[in-house]
């Protein structure tokens, strides 16, 4: 029983003085940058319902446009050059296509992006009525057509 005493007791001193001898000030060093660009990342979802938050998820990408187009976006370069164009608004890329004939059905869809474009946080989400409403609202662009 004093032999285990003595060595806890010894392993305790032990670890007291490695402990003393290692520790030191901390040295913050500021981040280095990764990248001279702002980033640019993003994924990109299309899911079937009403809103982002409860729509299921039937595709989705990710984009990253800076330093190269890039990611499991089918179309990664034409796609960076479609958002280029409309700097970042995904608004923009969508429109209304006067000869696309659609049923009035209720079956919506949910098209979102999060993530960031040029360094900036995106946030977007459009609803369309149904598929055939949202390929006529979308074109043939690029970055929303995956």
């Amino acid at each position: 029983m004093r032999r285990t005493l003595k060595a806890v007791g010894a392993a305790a001193a032990a670890a007291t003085c490695v402990l003393a001898a290692t520790a030191g000030t901390a040295q913050a060093e500021a981040p280095k940058a990764e990248s001279l660009y702002a980033p640019s990342a993003l994924v990109l979802t299309v899911g079937q319902g009403e809103n982002a938050e409860s729509a299921a998820v039937e595709r989705a990408v990710t984009l990253t446009c800076a330093p190269r187009p890039g990611g499991t976006h089918p179309s990664a370069a034409a796609a960076c050059a479609e958002l280029a164009k409309v700097n970042g608004q995904f608004a923009r890329l969508v429109g209304a296509s006067s000869d696309a004939i659609c049923t009035k059905e209720w079956r919506p869809v949910t098209v979102s992006v999060v993530g960031a474009w040029n360094g900036k946080h995106v946030n977007w989400t459009s609803t369309f009525a149904n598929q055939c409403t949202m390929k006529a609202g979308l074109g043939e662009g690029a970055a929303l057509t995956f």
